[in-house]
């Protein structure tokens, strides 16, 4: 019978996989710690709704600002040992914060620009991060390493580090950012262990512009990997639409509660983890256009059933469901995008499918709180289902032609240099 390890990092995929998985799933309590105590610690210092979705804000921001440069950056240097400096980049503002709030000089702006300095820092560590699987194992390996890198996401980020997080912050507002240091430093020396991963060939001298430049132009002449990206986007203008309101829905009109809202957010991460345990089968068993097509119309489904429920009870067996099919869906697009992009493409595609997945939870929420305001609170549930199921049906067969396409590695024509 073979081990707990064999069972989460197979022997097959290399130790590099193991250190990477390691480096990950400990950055990834760090994170889950702030993600608790961050808003905290705001909450803490201001009354401001506007301050206090500032340092919210200020988190995602960065991506629509840096995410482009980064997937540029990404791709002209060694990808391990940038991740490596980012991280090392958001120690020492963790570690600047601390020192602040255990000198008792921190404030509010100190704080904000603390989550915009480690925002920027973590678009270069996950856009760097996200190309180094392709490199290290084979693809058809692909779908269970992100299913391991997203099963570390949803235990360590959405279950463990919360809970740590608020405790943490309880006796110390400092100590949950010190323990989030260490955590972080020790990711750097996680991932350190891994072998060096090769530059790619680059022009001398080619200004980072004219990388961006071309990564956009192979993104638009190729139609699986656009399609793919446009549907990341439009899918999660309309998921963040409701989600965006999602805490007044919960307590105003499911009469849920702060504790039932809570419940919510651990019902998806609970669904996650049943899909983490049964992907390996759904992907020996089930093809990846089946399933995708399957977890879009569980999407649309969704918003149906949220903008029709009135029982709280209903809103968690439902919310268990989307963390299944969320997590399915995360772990397969991931998978397809790089078995399609080349490796030296990695890093700005990568970055170009976040930008759209930011994005769109930026333009989604704006549309959702507007579309709150005016018509009630399950009005952004009928805008998200009517949405996703118009796009459903204009992308039910391009799904195909996306899981299709020819592997990088089977491309006849290489990428020409601008």
């Amino acid at each position: 019978m073979p081990s707990l390890g064999e069972l989460i990092a197979p022997r097959r995929m290399g130790s590099d996989f193991r250190w990477l998985l390691a480096s990950t799933w400990t950055s990834n309590v760090g994170d889950g710690v702030a993600l608790a105590a961050a808003p905290l610690l705001i909450a803490s210092m201001t009354s401001s709704p506007i301050l206090v979705a500032a340092g919210a804000i200020l988190q995602f921001l960065p991506w629509l600002v840096f995410g482009l440069h980064a997937g540029a950056i990404a791709d002209r240097f060694d990808r391990r040992r940038l991740v490596m400096m980012a991280n090392a980049a958001r120690a020492i503002v963790l570690l600047a914060l601390c020192v602040f709030l255990f000198t008792g000089t921190a404030n509010i702006w100190i704080v904000l620009a603390t989550a915009f300095l480690y925002g920027t820092a973590e678009v270069f560590v996950d856009t760097a991060g996200s190309t180094l699987l392709p490199m290290i194992v084979r693809p058809a390996d692909l779908g269970i390493g992100n299913a391991r890198l997203q099963a570390g996401y949803l235990v360590a980020n959405q279950f463990a580090g919360p809970p740590i997080g608020a405790f943490l912050f309880a006796a110390g507002t400092a100590w949950p950012f010190l323990l989030e240091v260490v955590c972080v430093a020790l990711a750097v020396v996680l991932i350190s262990r891994m072998a060096r991963t090769p530059v790619p060939p680059r022009p001398e001298h080619a200004p980072v512009h004219t990388d961006i430049a071309e990564g956009l132009r192979w993104l638009w002449r190729n139609p699986p990997v656009r399609m793919l990206v446009l549907i990341i986007l439009v899918f999660n203008v309309t998921w963040a639409a409701p989600w965006g309101v999602l805490v007044l829905y919960a307590t105003e009109h499911l009469h849920m509660g702060a504790i039932g809202y809570g419940a919510l957010t651990t019902a998806s991460a609970a669904g996650g983890l049943l899909a983490t345990a049964s992907f390996g089968w759904l992907e020996r068993h089930v093809s990846f256009a089946t399933l995708m097509r399957v977890v879009l119309s569980l999407e649309v489904l969704m918003h149906l059933s949220f903008a029709l429920t009135t029982v709280g009870w209903v809103a968690l067996v439902i919310m268990f469901g989307f963390g299944a099919y969320a997590f399915v869906w995360g772990t397969i697009s991931t998978t397809v995008r790089q078995r399609l992009v080349p490796h030296e493409l990695q890093g700005r595609v990568s970055s170009v499918n976040m930008v759209g997945v930011f994005g769109g939870m930026v333009i989604g929420q704006a549309l959702g709180g507007v579309i709150a305001e005016i018509w009630g609170l399950t009005a952004p549930w009928w805008f998200a289902f009517v949405g996703a199921a118009v796009t459903l049906v204009l992308v039910w067969k391009p799904i195909s032609q996306i899981v299709s396409a020819k592997p990088v590695e089977d491309a006849d024509q290489p990428v020409k240099e601008p």
